[in-house]
């Protein structure tokens, strides 16, 4: 928002909300500071951010709406913006009429949100100003609704479901068809898509036990419990995800794996369907992923300083390999396609070998293995290195065949992208030299090697505590905390002079709205630049650990260490980093 000086003045004082002399005093500091006069009245207490929002909207002409006051949004308005980006942008929608779908946000000048969302319902856009109640009171409307409306059709179906369950000893594939074409079946399913995408759920686990169903959502790396089922339903909504899967519905003894899309208003997102035999029936497990997905950055996956630095380095080399390792689930994919969207640019040709294909990106020829008819990562990278890439991205390094083709590839003048599944940066060593990798052709071709978790993001509004000496004394047990206070002092996170006393942790603060106080995730990393030294140490052998203490001797922050600055910062606890990172 562009707001003339003298008018927010001018209005500041004419509302009594400053006086004349304070007004004047921060007009002169704010001018000093080089701040708007604005941001610097709320940075120091004088109004608060609802009072600049109010001014703004009178003085720019934009209503100002108040949507807190137990306002009910119907939900087919309400879900026209994505729950997502409704909690990312503090952007939502509560109207829509003749003259367009209106819009309140705190910030109009997100014109990055005003746009998606015009593109995305095809409608003419009508922002409005808000108060950040107003948001948090509509975004707990999401929740509400979505619990309302499934509660609401399984007790409506229920005597249905008894009716499709009866189908259950049918072994057919036309009974089988007929049992996941039932109505009462296909509205289960499509809801608990449909709440599972609107909950921004990563995983959806459909178990069958003896007695019942049970359905769980994985949010923010967490199993919840979403519903529990009768048991009887169980056949019919594993019918019916088979079928959009278009596997096979009378195998129910061996593994299948398959896949479908969705559109929910306008966001399509792929369901990656696994099913597995299990004592009391198939267990099924949806992983998400949301096509299209881009706009990240290297800052907004929580890279900071040096290793931020040295992977911009990374990206401009033209040959080599950069590898990310960590456990399924940590983040791998997205630090990889975030990279990938760096280099993307229109001088280079970018391949891809991927499995399965996660997001689809422009100007990238994505190719996807097929191991059942002989199509796998090795025989497609040897396929790829003959279509010219400049830049090759490899999902995931499994195999001996594919390391070696891999680490050719990238002595051969091209830039190669990967994954490994290990548990730290520096174990990437040893597990390439395990796949018959030869020292010499490693230390010729490892650029960067990336080590990352997930944690929870701490959710506003959180406390602020100070660690007690003892405290104090468990935490350096476990972290370098001379070295974590040297990053803060250096990236001027802290004062200084500061000490371990003053330094402020932060813990959550438990609302409705979210019980555990967490919501969405953020890495943490560690970033092994391979240098002449490190070279040296694998050309004669050495371990991951004397790898990684050669590596932290020349500034590498661990995982660790990475995670209690992001604690500090404000993004996550400490139980959480201690949780995802084992010893």
């Amino acid at each position: 928002m562009i707001l003339k000086e003298k008018q927010l003045e001018e209005f500041v004082l004419d509302s009594g909300l400053v006086d004349k002399t304070t007004l004047l005093k921060a007009k002169q500091d704010a001018l000093e500071k080089k701040q708007p006069l604005g941001d610097f009245l709320v940075s120091n207490g004088k109004i608060t951010e609802d009072d600049l929002r109010r001014i703004s909207a009178y003085i720019l002409g934009i209503p100002f709406v108040d949507l807190g006051s137990g306002l009910k949004i119907d939900f087919d308005i309400l879900s026209l913006v994505p729950e997502p980006i409704a909690r990312k942008h503090n952007i939502v929608a509560y109207k829509k009429g003749e003259n367009g779908l209106e819009i309140a946000m705190l910030d109009i000048g997100d014109l990055n949100a005003i746009d998606f969302i015009k593109k995305k319902t095809g409608l003419k856009i009508l922002p409005r100003l808000t108060t950040t109640e107003s948001i948090k009171a509509v975004l707990l409307q999401y929740q509400k609704s979505l619990k309302a409306d499934f509660g609401d059709l399984i007790q409506k179906e229920s005597a249905n479901i008894t009716t499709v369950a009866e189908s259950e000893g049918q072994q057919n594939a036309d009974d089988l068809k007929k049992m996941a074409e039932d109505l009462p079946v296909v509205r289960i399913v499509d809801t608990l898509l449909k709440h599972a995408i609107l909950q921004d759920a990563s995983d959806i686990h459909i178990e069958q036990y003896e007695n019942e169903v049970v359905i769980r959502y994985r949010i923010d790396g967490i199993l919840h419990d979403a519903m529990v089922l009768p048991k009887n339903a169980g056949a019919g909504i594993t019918a019916r995800l088979k079928v959009l899967s278009s596997l096979k519905l009378d195998e129910k003894r061996l593994p299948q794996d398959g896949r479908f899309k969705i559109d929910l208003n306008g966001e399509k997102v792929a369901f990656r369907v696994s099913i597995l035999p299990t004592y009391y029936g198939e267990k099924t497990v949806m992983r998400l992923l949301r096509e299209g997905v881009s706009g990240f950055t290297l800052e907004s996956l929580g890279f900071h300083g040096d290793a931020l630095e040295q992977l911009h380095e990374g990206t401009k080399l033209t040959t080599g390999m950069i590898l990310t390792t960590g456990p399924t689930g940590s983040g791998k994919s997205t630090t990889l396609y975030t990279m990938l969207d760096i280099v993307n640019t229109p001088d280079v040709n970018i391949s891809t070998i991927e499995d399965p294909v996660e997001y689809q990106m422009k100007r990238v020829n994505q190719t996807q293995v097929k191991p059942e008819i002989g199509f796998t990562f090795s025989s497609g990278l040897r396929s790829l290195v003959r279509q010219d890439p400049d830049i090759i991205m490899v999902g995931e390094i499994r195999d001996n065949e594919t390391a070696s083709l891999a680490i050719n590839a990238a002595l051969t003048g091209h830039l190669v992208l990967s994954t490994l599944h290990t548990n730290s940066a520096a174990g990437a060593i040893p597990r390439l030299l395990d796949m018959h990798a030869e020292p010499f052709l490693l230390v010729s071709t490892l650029n960067i090697i990336i080590g990352q978790r997930l944690v929870r993001r701490l959710f506003e509004p959180k406390e602020k505590f100070f660690l007690t000496k003892a405290e104090q004394t468990v935490l350096a047990k476990k972290v370098n905390l001379d070295k974590v206070m040297e990053v803060l002092k250096k990236e001027n996170i802290v004062d200084a002079d500061a000490t371990w006393d003053k330094v402020p942790f932060w813990k959550p603060n438990i609302t409705t709205e979210h019980p555990d106080g967490f919501h969405s995730r953020i890495g943490i990393h560690e970033v092994l630049k391979v240098t002449p030294t490190i070279r040296t140490i694998i050309m004669k052998g050495g371990t991951s650990d004397d790898i990684e203490d050669q590596a932290k001797k020349e500034g590498m922050l661990t995982m660790i260490e990475d995670g209690i600055v992001k604690a500090i910062k404000g993004f996550t606890v400490i139980e959480e980093v201690l949780r995802v990172i084992s010893e």
